[in-house]
């Protein structure tokens, strides 16, 4: 004999289906109106929907509605603890309710409004980590019986979906928040700052590379911000979202640098207990940044040409070929060119390095920048240190901008920090910067002076400069 309770098979099948698609949602409209179907046609109803919580507003609204008045009802919001719906939202208890016309918490104004006649229903909450976020219910059944204690229970069930794929997307939605937030504070935090025409020009430049993958080497002193502009680089190209791998050469020996680029496989030297894979090929795709370059031993720079030519390397104690698709980018503040006279660093690894050179100027040569550093580093520690009203005196912004800065960006960096620490916490001094050495300023040139005279003067003064 055939009864009004859904075949076991159906729902399950159904259920199943669904459950694999709900942890990695990605459109969560789409699948919720699915879950909503789905329990629509297993307990045989006319009509379901899904109302979700409204915190501001304290109502619910109809995120999904099936039946041939889905899109009607849809318009309407019920209050908590208004309706069927509204007390299973503020009450947490599922309602079978067999006869909507004599319960006297049923509300009516919907059904007559849309002009729809509601005979039994069925109500579940929605709960996300036991707090209630909306309700599921349906609305009669197709041949005119009652809902039952089993198509509640399967009801739950869709309810369970429903919530768990609200959960997810809340997760994934949260996760890809915090992803844009961290990369707009490695943004700001690896920015590079200043206006001088020197630096834009080297910007413009860095900005024309980062279309390629083109190998390019970067110059300048330590503390210029080599690192910042390979970054910018990276940031700036079609590479953007896989992986940038920084490594500094000059910090490990030969044989660590080998594990370090390349990886190695399980066994093939004493504590090797396990496979490590290296930068190169965790840079697959993105872009690796190889600083004090020049550092490097001769193994190693052959070993590296190898990559560069083939794109191809082996595991230490490996011997199966790893093929990469990796952007390299290096940085040195040697002058390779030298090193190549004194056999220090291989003529062709130079070569295959150097296809675009890109110098970063030291800060003596925009000191104009000074200024911009300045308050933009002061930024930085006034937030770290609570103290917002700290402000610098012009007599200490003087002394900066007139200091020649021999350990570029990260002296004047660490010189803020100091002077925000020592200071009083409410203006930077000139005696609170450790700095000592000033350039003499240029007094400028007298009015009414001779060709002659103004060609001495500015002698003058620019040997007195030097």
């Amino acid at each position: 004999m055939k009864t009004d309770t859904c075949d076991a098979t159906a729902p399950i099948d159904q259920l199943k289906a669904i459950s694999s698609w709900v942890s990695s949602v990605q459109d969560l409209d789409k699948l919720l109106q699915l879950i909503i179907e789905s329990a629509t046609s297993v307990v045989r109803a006319e009509a379901a929907s899904l109302l979700l919580l409204d915190p501001k507003t304290d109502t619910l609204y109809f995120k999904v509605a099936t039946g041939a008045k889905g899109e009607e009802v849809k318009e309407f919001r019920v209050k908590m603890g208004q309706g069927i719906a509204g007390h299973v939202a503020k009450t947490g208890q599922p309602m079978l309710i067999a006869d909507a016309q004599k319960d006297n918490r049923w509300m009516r104004e919907i059904s007559d409004s849309i002009d729809y006649e509601t005979r039994s229903m069925a109500c579940v909450p929605l709960t996300i980590d036991s707090s209630t976020i909306g309700v599921v219910q349906v609305i009669n059944k197709r041949d005119n019986t009652q809902f039952t204690q089993a198509d509640m229970e399967v009801l739950e069930e869709f309810s369970s979906l429903a919530a768990l794929a609200i959960g997810s997307a809340q997760s994934l939605e949260q996760v890809r928040q915090e992803n844009l937030d961290l990369k707009k504070e490695l943004g700001e935090k690896h920015q590079i700052i200043g206006k001088s025409i020197i630096l834009k020009k080297v910007l413009e430049d860095a900005q024309k590379l980062s279309r390629t993958k083109t190998t390019a080497l970067i110059l300048g002193e330590s503390g210029t911000g080599k690192e910042l502009l390979a970054r910018l680089i990276h940031r700036e190209s079609p590479r953007k979202d896989k992986p940038m791998v920084v490594l500094n050469c000059a910090a490990l020996p030969e044989t660590l640098l080998e594990s370090e680029l390349f990886g190695y496989e399980k066994g093939s030297f004493t504590g090797a207990v396990g496979r490590k894979i290296g930068k190169f090929e965790t840079a697959h795709e993105g872009t690796i940044f190889l600083d004090e370059i020049g550092e490097m031993d001769p193994g190693m720079q052959a070993k590296l040409l190898r990559v560069l030519q083939e794109s191809v390397f082996y595991r230490v104690g490996g011997n199966t070929p790893i093929t990469v698709d990796v952007r390299v980018l290096s940085a040195t503040n040697k002058d390779l060119k030298k090193e190549v006279e004194g056999r220090k660093f291989r003529e062709d690894l130079f070569y295959r390095l150097n296809v675009v050179q890109l110098n970063m100027p030291p800060l003596r040569e925009r000191l104009e920048d000074v200024a911009l550093l300045t308050e933009h580093f002061l930024d930085v520690f006034k937030k770290e240190t609570g103290l917002s009203g700290l402000t610098i005196s012009e007599a200490a912004m003087d002394k900066m901008v007139h200091y020649n800065w021999p350990g570029n960006i990260r002296e004047l960096r660490n010189a803020i920090e100091r002077a925000v620490v020592m200071g009083d916490g409410k203006t930077i001094m000139p005696e609170d910067l450790p700095i000592t050495a000033s350039l003499p300023k240029f007094t400028g040139l007298k009015v009414g002076l001779t060709l002659d005279e103004a060609l001495n003067e500015f002698k003058k003064e620019f040997r007195d400069l030097a």
